[in-house]
């Protein structure tokens, strides 16, 4: 039988060494690369098979001495006398301290850091820079003060009632975004493994048995000026020199929604034929949009071309101009309507001064009852949605050219004679 190795080597052989491996004695190896780099193994057996463990290098600055090396050994020996796999204590070993970080690292994550962490996101993919910046507020208003600084694994009903309940019944639209907002933020903060469980701000069966419905606001529709008396605007509207007078008159002349014409940039028009095209981001339906100019809203667009800004009609400050200077340009044209003995610019059912976007609703009064332009191509005009699925299913072109001449008949009506009171002669357009 063959004599047990015990302590076979000293410190000077460990250091001089060449390539190849080395026993010292009770599992205890010296491996040798051809590098010159040198480290130490345990070697061991048990449950039948053979594994090995490194136990650190034997050379260099964090080198493990030849006596610690021994005193590991005797330690890993002990283990595996006691049933116990060295190698897989150590995974375990590391995987309890990977876990212990993972939750210090989730427990410094606030909800602050989670909404961020969302908004940074999500915020290329929303319309508009109001929707993006009313997220910011909300939350910076209502929801930061009081849970901002919790961390999100910890938010809990108590700190979303302690949010929605002081603003419930004053703020109840806002209230109820910012319910909206947590839910969401709470969701892809679970998502990415950042806290588990319910949602404390889900509505349906948890915050709905704890606070009122919301009172929801009757909005009514945008007011509206009488599609008879669009020519007569227009007319006083071209006196205007602003740029808020010829988007505008670009917004009834397109049908366009406000948001959509005020963030228009100059990529998305080709003015030699006549096509405006708003990418599908930008639209309320989330479908590309093909809108055909009629050669006086090609006239706009060359008006305002040279002023070389990123979007097609600019602010005072470089940027998109705003739906609050269509607002006070319609406002001052109603004053100076009245002022010279007019009725003014406004809804007749609503009594309310007209809006840029109720131009929308004036220009489908117009095509109902001036024109014999299909249904369908009234919808396609405005971008709304097909209700109908089984239509939407089967309708494949978006009927280009024959909204050309809808939308050209629409701006020869608005160029006609408009003194108010005057007659004015009816487009009956037949559609091959």
């Amino acid at each position: 039988m063959p004599k047990k190795v015990s302590n076979a080597l000293t410190p000077l052989q460990v250091k001089q060494a060449k390539k190849g491996r080395y026993i010292d004695g009770g599992g205890l190896h010296l491996v040798v690369k051809e590098s010159g780099s040198r480290s130490w193994v345990f070697r061991y057996t048990i449950r039948g098979g053979s594994r090995e463990i490194g136990l650190g290098p034997a050379a260099g600055l964090d080198m493990v001495s030849l006596a610690d090396a021994r005193d590991l050994a005797i330690d890993l020996r002990r283990l595996v006398k006691g049933g116990v796999d060295p190698l897989q204590r150590r995974e375990e070993d590391a995987a309890k301290l990977a876990a212990a970080a993972q939750t210090a690292k989730i427990a410094s994550i606030t909800f602050r850091d989670a909404a961020e962490t969302y908004i940074a996101a999500h915020e290329g993919s929303w319309r508009n820079d109001k929707h993006r910046q009313q997220w910011k507020n909300t939350l910076l208003t209502f929801v930061y003060p009081v849970m901002g600084d919790i961390p999100v694994a910890e938010v809990s009903t108590e700190h979303v009632m302690a949010v929605l309940e002081p603003i419930w019944s004053e703020k109840s639209e806002t209230a109820s975004r910012v319910r909206g907002r947590i839910e969401t933020i709470l969701d892809a903060a679970k998502a990415r493994g950042f806290r588990q469980g319910e949602n404390p701000a889900r509505w349906r069966g948890h915050i709905a048995q704890i606070l009122p419905a919301r009172q929801r606001l009757t909005r009514g529709h945008h007011p509206a000026l009488p599609y008879e008396r669009v020519p007569q605007f227009v007319q006083a509207l071209r006196k205007r020199e602003a740029m808020a007078a010829l988007a505008l008159e670009f917004i009834i002349l397109t049908a366009a929604r406000t948001g959509e014409a005020l963030h228009a940039t100059w990529q998305e028009i080709d003015i030699d034929k006549g096509i405006w095209t708003v990418p599908a981001l930008r639209m309320k339906a989330g479908k590309e949009h093909r809108v055909p100019l009629s050669p006086r809203a090609v006239d706009i667009l060359k008006e305002v071309r040279p002023l070389k800004g990123k979007y097609v009609f600019l602010g005072a400050e470089g940027g998109a101009l705003s739906n609050t200077a269509l607002a006070n340009l319609i406002r001052r044209m109603h004053n100076a309507d009245l002022a010279a003995g007019g009725e003014g610019y406004s809804d007749q059912k609503q009594k309310r001064i007209a809006t840029a976007h109720g131009f929308r609703s004036a220009v489908r009064d117009w095509a109902d009852e001036r024109t014999s332009f299909p249904h369908e191509m009234k919808e396609l005009m405005l971008a709304h949605t097909i209700a109908n699925k089984a239509e939407a299913a089967y309708r494949r072109g978006d009927m280009f050219e024959k909204r050309r001449r809808m939308m050209t008949d629409w701006a020869k009506f608005c160029e006609m004679s408009a003194a108010y009171g005057e007659k004015v002669t009816p487009i009956n357009v037949q559609v091959a």
